[in-house]
């Protein structure tokens, strides 16, 4: 404890090693031990004891579409930042789009540095994208510090970003290979999509019919197949089929570099319950029955799922009309995550542990940054969450940071209170309040 200018203390701090009480001693921004909970504090360091609360490491959200420039009506690194610190998330990595220009070469990654400096609430990393005609782009971009390529298999929604067709994929795919990057992909397959019934209107069941499992289940299939042709690293992001889960099994035992995340709403809202209209629930892959939900968090708790992240991806609230089929789909969950998740996992016997796992541990050792961020432990970043668990509220849409106050979780009751958040031992936000900005602008080490 000689070197400590901050102890923090808590009956329940969750560590890599289980949860216990304990004193956890940070200065210039790092934990320097963890220790235990009546370890006495050094001479100047100030003793911040949060009682019973739990602290936890930071969450570490690896996607979040900002949208900032070019779309900032939808989100900002402002509001979308703001939103996570309440959270309790400490690390975001945004996506390469909806923002313009998208993040497909250096210069437009630089203007999204230069965007995001000063408006950082937390910490922040940038994915890099990769389309059809930018592979000469993706070793520039990793070298300066992308944490990994995002591509489509099927159309993103947005102009500016094409999806890759199979003969596209191999090449971005060959090349990011060759210097061992990530590639991050929304698999849907296009020819699937468009054999399914396309009836439009407000009736979920229609939209849900409109994006069958089996699009996901072939396009990961596709994605597989290439991996192992190339022995790339690859994720899938948000999955929602569970049919997809005995695919990866496979391919994992055979020695294919895969991991895989999925994301609060599909593992806590169901297609039985989202009212015709309601198109706050509308994302892409969508949101599928109750019995799907279940082998999801079956494959959380064994190890095929990796992780959970927000897929944050707001829009205006015109956008999000009574028509599934012309509704931006995407949810903002940036805020809510964690409450979501916690609420859900409580019901089904699991810890806190199991949420850090998830959240925080599992997200940071995605994109690198694991001997940094996602643990309470001696040499990582001081940032923490502090929770009430037991304690509950109602989810009023207009108590939320995001720019676009739309929610799938309107009026609904949740456990977990962020009481606290803190960026390297400083708390930047406390029962409402935000600090300004002091996020760090993060590149792949």
């Amino acid at each position: 404890m000689s070197q400590a200018e901050l102890v923090l203390r808590s009956t329940r701090v969750v560590t890599p090693e289980g949860t216990r009480a304990a004193s956890v001693a940070v200065a210039g921004g790092t934990i320097t031990a963890v220790l235990p909970y009546d370890a006495p504090v050094p001479e100047g360091a100030r003793l911040e004891d949060v009682g019973d609360h739990v602290v936890l490491p930071g969450l570490v959200d690896t996607h979040v579409h900002v949208n900032d420039p070019g779309r900032t009506e939808w989100e900002g690194f402002w509001t979308a930042t703001r939103a996570a610190a309440a959270g309790g998330i400490t690390t975001l990595v945004d996506m390469p789009l909806n923002s313009i220009p998208p993040t497909t070469t250096v210069d437009h990654l630089r203007v999204k540095r230069e965007v995001a400096a000063a408006k950082a609430h937390i910490d922040v990393g940038f994915w890099g994208g990769a389309l059809p005609d930018n592979v000469k782009d993706l070793r520039p971009l990793h070298e300066a510090g992308v944490f990994g390529f995002k591509a489509f298999l099927s159309p993103s929604g947005v102009d500016e970003f094409p999806h890759l067709d199979q003969e596209q994929l191999a090449r971005s795919l060959a090349e990011i290979a060759a210097f061992d990057g990530l590639l991050i992909v929304h698999a849907e397959d296009p020819h699937h999509l468009a054999a399914a019934p396309q009836q439009g209107g407000p009736k979920y069941s229609h939209f849900l019919a409109s994006r069958p499992r089996d699009a996901e289940d072939t396009a990961i299939a596709t994605l597989l197949a290439q991996a192992k042709r190339f022995n790339a690293r690859v994720h899938v992001l948000h999955l929602s089929s569970s049919d997809a889960l005995p695919l990866i099994a496979e391919a994992r035992a055979d020695g294919v570099r895969v991991t895989v995340e999925t994301c609060p709403h599909y593992l806590t809202l169901t297609a039985e319950e989202v009212p015709d209209g309601a198109s706050e629930f509308k994302c892409c892959p969508p949101i599928r029955e109750a019995a799907n939900q279940d082998l999801l968090w079956q494959a959380l708790a064994d190890g095929t799922i990796d992780c959970v992240v927000t897929d944050h991806s707001p829009s205006t609230a015109d956008l999000k009309t009574d028509d599934f089929a012309t509704a931006w789909g995407g949810i903002a969950g940036l805020q809510l995550s964690l409450p979501a998740m916690w609420t859900k996992a409580r019901e089904r016997g699991l810890g806190l542990e199991d949420i850090v796992r998830w959240m925080s541990a599992h997200t940071a050792r995605q994109v690198g940054l694991d001997g940094r961020k996602g643990a309470i432990a001696a040499g990582h970043d001081a940032d923490f969450a502090v929770l009430a668990p037991d304690e509950t509220f109602t989810v009023d849409p207009a108590a939320l940071q995001h720019r676009n106050r739309v929610t799938a979780y309107a009026g609904k009751t949740l456990y977990g209170v962020v009481k606290s958040t803190w960026l390297r031992g400083e708390r930047i936000v406390a029962d409402g309040a935000f600090t300004d900005p002091k996020g760090q602008l993060l590149t792949r080490t």
